[in-house]
């Protein structure tokens, strides 16, 4: 599996099943991102969104619980998510699968039952979410596929390029300031120019031709992906 480098969020409020299921799936050759309640939860995410290939979310987050936390996601994403959820609780696995859940597994679970349940459900939504795609008006990003397309022709982006254009657009009208972006792309370690984000903003927009506008300066603040459609 680790040639395939697949990612997982693994959002579990215990602590001890996080270590866990961290410690087993990177056995198994997954890269792992954690986060203890909703809000960590859905941070994680919108900071990784083009890296993450699966969640495994608890319903009982706390600050917002998994089915908020899905809800939310199905918004904007086709993300494959598996819902672990109480022992024997039939309304918790009903509910999940109504909000968008790929799958559900119950606690207590076996590790092995959930690594096979994990290898099928990506299977499953490899191909169905090959080209998933966010759209702006006659923007298309292909997350999967990684590129772009305006006005049905095929835009050639680089990769911090496609990664701070999915950032955006996976945060909606929502003002993002310099040290968020350089956080969720260039990672809490990067000490380079806090400007090279101005810079990227810059090319896409040059890419983007006239939805460069669709990326809006906030003055004194950041930048926001504000589209109004139809």
């Amino acid at each position: 599996m680790s040639e395939k480098d697949f990612t997982i969020l693994v959002a579990d409020a215990d602590r001890k099943i996080r270590q866990m299921l961290s410690l087993y799936l990177k056995g198994h050759g997954y890269n792992i991102l954690e986060a203890e309640d909703g809000e960590q939860a859905l941070d994680v995410y919108y900071a990784n969104s083009s890296k993450i290939d699966l969640i495994l979310l608890d319903v009982m987050l706390s600050k917002i619980d998994g089915f908020e936390v899905l809800k939310e996601l199905r918004d904007t994403s086709l993300i494959p998510v598996i819902m672990i959820t109480g022992k024997d609780q039939e309304y918790d696995q009903a509910k999940g699968f109504k909000c968008g859940a790929d799958d559900y597994i119950s606690k207590p679970f076996s590790p092995t039952v959930l690594l096979a349940r994990i290898d099928s459900v990506l299977r499953r939504c490899s191909v169905k979410n090959q080209n998933s795609i966010l759209k702006a008006g006659p923007v298309e990003l292909y997350l999967k596929s990684k590129y772009m397309k305006l006005n049905g022709n095929i835009v050639v982006l680089t990769q911090k390029e496609f990664d701070l254009l999915t950032y955006l657009m996976t945060n909606p009208r929502e003002v993002l300031t310099r040290n968020q972006i350089l956080n969720a792309i260039w990672n809490y370690d990067y000490e380079g120019d806090p400007r090279t984000v101005d810079t990227h903003i810059k090319q896409l927009r040059s890419k983007l031709k006239e939805c460069g506008k669709f990326i809006r300066t906030v003055h004194g603040l950041g930048y926001m992906f504000d589209y109004e459609g139809e």
